[in-house]
């Protein structure tokens, strides 16, 4: 009996009803906020509830320790986070819808028609989505003669180390929106933005394919983990 007091008082204690309002996640965010509260908390009013015991700003706190932060959690698969307690697919859906949403904010600032001035441009867009991805994904930003965006593309997703991407597919592209100029783009799931040899090879390939179809190349910029690699910044991009 004595047993069955306790956890019923635990239970009681672990429910976000019972605390105080100033301490609860949705009642600081309605009053201050969501800029003011943490990542836990934030991730706490997506998950609703925890289960037996623990609260969902516990859950939400054990996850970011488990798995790193949300940059990690954005790619976790329900394969590695089902055996985590109180996870299901109904919160795993949660956490990656409200994930996702907030990478697409992100990107809405790069619209077709916006014009590209810069390498930092470009990277500003794709940088959430592509530093964490396990493989390497390959697009091109096909612009028109005034640099602006007529729309952006995924050539190739590849291997943990590599994607093979061939002219012929760039250039299709290229013909199909008449496209001026382009911009490559491809992420280093390593971390390490770094040009490999055939990252410099498929390059000067690119190049020299555009030019014969009169498409200027502007830069060709590799993403890494907190930093990028841009081929145009470091004189590599060649006209011919």
């Amino acid at each position: 009996m004595r047993k069955e007091k306790e956890t019923e008082i635990s239970k009681i204690n672990y429910t976000i009803k019972e605390w105080p309002e100033f301490e609860r996640p949705r009642e600081r965010l309605m009053h201050h906020g969501s800029e003011y509260l943490t990542d836990a908390e934030l991730l706490a009013i997506i998950l609703v509830n925890g289960y037996s015991g623990i609260t969902s700003v516990e859950l939400a706190r054990n996850l970011l320790v488990k798995f790193g932060g949300l940059r990690k959690l954005m790619n976790i698969s329900y394969s590695e986070i089902k055996d985590v307690r109180g996870i299901g697919k109904a919160k795993y859906s949660q956490i990656k819808a409200a994930l996702e949403m907030g990478v697409r904010l992100a990107q809405e600032k790069m619209l077709p028609g916006k014009r590209i001035q810069k390498a930092q441009d470009v990277v500003d867009y794709y940088y959430a989505e592509m530093r964490d991805k396990k493989k390497e994904l390959f697009h091109i930003v096909l612009l028109d003669i005034r640099y602006q965006i007529i729309r952006d593309v995924l050539i190739s997703m590849g291997s943990l180390t590599e994607t093979t991407v061939h002219p012929r597919e760039v250039l299709k592209e290229v013909i199909k929106e008449s496209a001026a100029a382009v911009i490559f783009l491809h992420n280093h799931p390593s971390g390490n933005p770094q040009p490999s040899q055939q990252d410099i090879e498929l390059t000067d390939r690119l190049c020299k394919s555009c030019h014969v179809m009169g498409v200027k190349v502007l830069d060709h910029i590799i993403i890494g983990e907190d930093n990028f690699y841009s081929f145009a910044q470091m004189g590599q991009i060649k006209e011919s």
